[in-house]
């Protein structure tokens, strides 16, 4: 298994242009926040705006470390639309937020550096 943890670790392996295009990943704003005690990890319970294609997403994200509630609410963050849903306890994550670990683990969000309309995938 590839551990996406080491950042010397080497390429997953090969996949075709048809694969790639087929995982759909879209920019939302984060438009709720709440605490989800119950996850065994750190997480927070969000709430995401991807516009009127995809429409409005939960998904859980270990990213306390990093973020609190006030600073995620109108943040755009990068995510997985057409993962398959995980039941996480008693909450059920429809989309897949991206990051990359940082030195000790914690996740870094990804975004853009600049704003972009809601839903907007990337090409």
């Amino acid at each position: 298994m590839h551990n996406v943890f080491d950042p010397e670790s080497e390429p997953a392996d090969t996949v075709t242009f048809d694969q790639f295009v087929s995982v759909d990943i879209r920019i939302g704003t984060v438009v709720g926040v709440e605490p989800f005690p119950e996850a065994r990890k750190p997480a927070w319970k969000l709430r995401i705006d991807f516009g009127a294609g995809v429409g409005l997403k939960k998904s859980s994200a270990q990213i306390t470390e990093h973020y609190g509630q006030d600073e995620l609410i109108g943040r755009q963050v990068a995510a997985v639309v057409n993962f398959s849903p995980r039941q996480i306890g008693p909450f059920k994550s429809e989309v897949l937020v991206l990051g990359f670990p940082d030195e000790e683990g914690r996740i870094v969000l990804i975004g853009t550096d600049k704003s972009v309309p809601n839903g907007a995938r990337l090409v």
